[in-house]
């Protein structure tokens, strides 16, 4: 392949991947409409069209999609080999970027990360706060943190905390005006503090288990969030119930800020893993935070 003709192709994987010659052209380093010539070259070489061009938008043709889902990995795969070779200096060196949800990033990559990473000032992490369930390949992670029962198949999974439990908890002046639910069926007689998926939009819904026997809840409150730490914050405000990890209120509930209610109902659940392809294994700065993660009982 002629080098005009890797330079456009890996332009246009680019132009693909951010959605606009603006941001792409930033990203390499060149004016948006030297990059528009170089993929007006391309297409010209290969007589077919790639892009859709609007004055809002770029999007791929049918072509240019089969060329992308072809070329784009193998380009992929290119950056991980150049990053494993030059990872083979004395220290491990690079940026390793991770998904993660916000209480998996406080409760898990902060305390045991901060520990490690003096020792190795050459490792950079970005830690990136989702919950929609990133393809951490097509969004360009390293790895990425989820339950264990969300890990896709075809990823190497790693587990970096135990089983986890729910607590549900609510503020003793709350309960001076209500009655203490005995069953989840009783909170459809409280205010209840949700949270927002963003993957699917709707509100999580609260799941209990008991000798066998499953519940699964839509509540209501006055309160909706798309993060667990401000639902902690509305329940020590007094105003209503919130559904949180656990971890996150035991200090509470020793203070007696919080009172726990349907321990019992509030059965283990898969504990976080990180998870990443295969072709990250080489990374010897992947490995650090691997190792550094590593849940151990």
């Amino acid at each position: 392949m002629a080098i005009e003709t890797f330079n456009d192709v890996l332009a246009f994987v680019h132009v693909v991947r951010e959605g606009s010659f603006t941001r792409a052209a930033a990203l390499v380093g060149v004016s948006p409409s030297a990059l528009s010539h170089s993929i007006r070259g391309l297409e010209t070489r290969l007589g077919v069209r790639l892009l859709t061009r609007t004055t809002r938008s770029v999007s791929p043709t049918e072509a240019g999609e089969r060329l992308f889902s072809s070329v784009a990995p193998r380009f992929e795969d290119i950056d991980a080999e150049l990053a494993a070779v030059k990872e083979l200096r004395d220290k491990p060196v690079g940026t390793i970027r991770i998904t993660s949800a916000e209480h998996a990033a406080n409760s898990i990559l902060w305390p045991k990360l901060s520990k490690v990473l003096h020792e190795y000032p050459d490792i950079n992490v970005e830690v990136t706060v989702d919950y929609t369930l990133s393809d951490i390949v097509a969004q360009r992670y390293d790895a990425g943190v989820r339950l264990g029962d969300q890990v896709a198949k075809d990823m190497i999974a790693v587990r970096i905390s135990p089983d986890l439990r729910i607590a549900v908890v609510g503020s003793p002046t709350y309960f001076a005006k209500r009655t203490k639910p005995k069953t989840p069926r009783d909170l459809v007689q409280h205010d209840c503090i949700n949270l927002r998926l963003p993957t699917h939009g709707r509100l999580l819904p609260w799941d209990f288990a008991k000798d066998g026997q499953e519940t699964k809840l839509q509540v209501t409150g006055q309160w909706v969030f798309n993060s667990s730490s401000p639902i902690v914050r509305a329940a020590l405000a007094s105003y209503g119930l919130a559904f949180v990890p656990e971890d996150m209120v035991l200090e509470h509930i020793a203070a007696k800020r919080l009172v726990r209610v349907l321990d019992d109902w509030c059965a283990p659940y898969p504990g976080y893993h990180l998870y990443y392809p295969s072709r990250r294994q080489s990374s010897r700065a992947l490995a650090v935070i691997v190792e550094a993660l590593r849940h151990r009982e």
